[in-house]
């Protein structure tokens, strides 16, 4: 069984050693509030880029593709057809939010015998990416109904909310710049320490100490943890006093505190174990790490990226505990965040497991 004793000792030394390095310091609490200041200033405004729409066409005609081409052929949107099977309202909300339309079932058939058909418009009507795509829907649906030269319009367009709330950019910010402190701090340092350690020899003096391989990593679990509770409530204030980021702070971020530096502690240690070198080790680290940072919504939401680059996201670690983060923080959506948290800690299960495993105290 673990000893407590000899991990809070290891712990303490590790502390001293740490709050030394002023670098590892500033990298861990104070770079991530600097890219708070930065990106909140420069994108509190909002963002750009193509706008992600997920439709639902029950129409068997032709008008209802025309009007998804038609949507689709400006910069403004990207659309995503999902099955008719489904709920769309009930599909935005498990996306925590998001913008969709939908076509009726009758809609081909209304426009050609001259009825009145209503094609709806979920979103939020104060954000931003709301209201350009109601007004580009709004554009092609005066486009159709000035088709039809000589006739009435018969094509409306109506609004309905799908959240209760606007979002702004710092909003997400806040959640993705915890997640980039989770992940950069343990691991670059992990990489570094594993990686050293072995070439100076230091892990052998280590083993003629009764401290074992397990110890030693959960005192580094430990640590983390502290440093990313820290971190946590650094960015959160200065993103609710400086931006009034709308976030709220509950008991259900706990968790994400807790398995994300165990799973990039483990994963940094595994990768500096595994390495032959402190040079190679930095460079895998980078290959790893750098993917993660950009493309697991640490800047900006997922929803704003192109379709193969959300999926590719799905496969990062970081993208749970970004999202999980969005989803306790921004959206209250506690039943995905459970989805979210499971992930992460059956990939925390089997990377500690697997960095015990490979964690020698001695080369062969």
């Amino acid at each position: 069984m673990p000893n407590l004793k000899r991990i809070f000792a290891d712990l303490n030394v590790f502390r001293r050693e740490y709050l030394r390095n002023r670098t590892g310091f500033f990298f861990a609490l104070v770079f991530p509030v600097i890219l708070i200041l930065i990106f909140g200033a420069i994108f509190s405004s909002g963002s750009s880029g193509p706008i992600t729409v997920y439709a639902q066409n029950h129409d068997s005609g032709p008008y209802g593709v025309m009007f998804l081409r038609a949507m689709n052929s400006t910069n403004v949107t990207a659309i995503t057809v999902i099955p008719n099977n489904v709920s769309l309202s009930s599909y935005l909300q498990s996306k925590s939010g998001g913008i969709g339309i939908y076509i009726p079932s009758n809609f081909s058939s209304d426009v050609v015998s001259g009825r009145k058909v209503n094609i709806t418009v979920y979103s939020n009507p104060t954000d931003t990416s709301g209201i350009a795509v109601m007004d580009l829907a709004n554009g092609i649906v005066n486009y159709f109904n000035l088709e039809r030269v000589g006739a009435s319009p018969v094509i409306g367009l109506q609004s309905q909310n799908v959240v209760s709330k606007s979002y702004t950019y710092i909003d997400f910010l806040v959640p993705g710049l915890i997640g980039f402190s989770i992940l950069t701090s343990p691991m670059f340092s992990m990489v570094n320490i594993s990686s050293e350690y072995k070439k100076s020899k230091f892990f052998k003096q280590l083993s003629l100490t009764p401290l074992t391989k397990g110890e030693w990593l959960t005192s580094k679990v430990i640590w983390y943890v502290l440093l990313s509770i820290i971190s946590f409530l650094l960015m959160t204030l200065v993103g609710r006093i400086l931006f009034d980021a709308q976030i709220t702070i509950s008991a259900a971020v706990v968790p994400f505190l807790v398995i994300g530096p165990l799973f990039f502690v483990s994963l940094g240690m595994l990768v500096g174990t595994v390495t032959k070198s402190v040079e190679s080790a930095g460079v895998v680290g980078n290959i790893i790490t750098f993917p993660m940072m950009f493309l697991s919504g640490t800047f900006f939401p997922i929803s704003e990226m192109p379709t193969y680059l959300q999926q590719f996201a799905h496969v990062l670690p970081l993208f749970y505990l970004i999202e999980g983060l969005n989803n306790v923080m921004v959206y209250a959506n506690y039943s995905q965040a459970l989805v979210d948290i499971a992930v992460l800690i059956v990939l925390s299960a089997i990377v500690f497991s697997l960095a015990v495993r490979f964690f020698k105290w001695r080369e062969d």
